[in-house]
């Protein structure tokens, strides 16, 4: 029981860092342009490069 003590604690700061992290992430624009990514994925620019060279 004495171990509660310990984690309990434990637990609240590592859920605030993650809480801290995720709001640090959302405010510096992480989470703005999903769509950009998932079509860059798919883009054949790299091939295009190749081919011009």
């Amino acid at each position: 029981m004495d171990v509660l003590l310990y984690l309990i604690p434990v637990a609240l700061l590592l859920g605030l860092i993650g809480l801290g992290g995720f709001i640090w992430s959302l405010k510096s624009g992480q989470y703005e342009d999903l769509d950009g990514a998932a079509r860059r994925i798919l883009s054949d620019a790299d091939e295009e490069e190749m081919n011009s060279d």
